[in-house]
């Protein structure tokens, strides 16, 4: 008969220390897989539609914060994606829908940077997270690869959060966050494209042109601004991640 001792607690510097390695780690690992693996290879590109996942939900939910309907999105295989709201009245609304998804993956990857400094926080985002996806495959999502894509990201998420020792939650969490922050920088060219292509031919005006034609400015001024915008948050969550506690 044999017994085993309760994991002992980690102390405060433990804990940084291991949530330093954990984002280093991290970091490397996504440059690694951005930068080693080939293009258009099966792991690196489910990698990369998350940013196009959390994209146009960024559309969806900034338009909620304006007081208008989140109507349905889609997500098509080849990364692109199209978020349909009812921000139609107001230029303000409709500025601030279009910013909502130009930001949202660098909004998301600061919050997870601070997030993921904690295991039992980074378990229950990781849970949270997989229901609100789960409910937009309801709700929201309207066509098969978005439902499937969608769903197989939301199962692999609570299994991780319920079934996964602690410590995995949080290199999660981290892993996400980093993944997230480097589609700022390698989609950054589309802060700076006055139209957009979907998948199926079509072509409507990119979210920065459509934040020209709302407001006032050209669209290269908006790209700049949602590119300011979004390396002044990831550097707030990269310093809140790493200040000690």
């Amino acid at each position: 008969m044999s017994s085993r001792s309760p994991r002992r607690p980690l102390t405060e510097k433990e804990q940084g220390a291991r949530t330093m390695v954990f984002l280093i780690g991290s970091i490397v690992l996504t440059l690694l897989i951005a930068y080693a693996i080939p293009r258009g290879s099966g792991i690196r590109h489910r990698l990369f539609l998350l940013s196009t996942l959390v994209h146009e939900m960024g559309h969806g939910i900034a338009s909620l914060l304006c007081g208008y309907q989140f109507i349905e999105f889609k997500m098509f295989e080849d990364g692109s994606g199209v978020a349909y709201t009812e921000a139609g009245k107001g230029n303000l609304a409709k500025a601030f829908t279009a910013m909502g998804g130009l930001v949202g993956p660098a909004v998301v990857a600061g919050g997870l940077f601070v997030l993921g400094r904690d295991e039992r926080k980074s378990r229950i985002t990781l849970m949270l997270s997989a229901i609100v996806l789960l409910l937009s495959v309801v709700f929201l999502v309207r066509n098969w690869f978005g439902v499937l894509y969608i769903s197989v990201t939301a199962l692999v998420l609570l299994l991780i959060a319920s079934k996964a020792k602690p410590w995995v939650s949080q290199l999660a969490v981290l892993f996400i966050a980093a993944q997230l922050a480097l589609s700022v920088f390698t989609d950054a060219g589309y802060l700076f494209t006055e139209t957009a292509v979907l998948a199926d031919g079509s072509r409507l005006p990119s979210d920065v042109g459509q934040m020209a034609e709302a407001l006032f400015l050209p669209y290269w001024f908006w790209g700049a601004f949602c590119a300011l915008f979004s390396v002044s948050v990831l550097f707030i969550g990269l310093k809140g991640a790493v200040r000690d506690r």
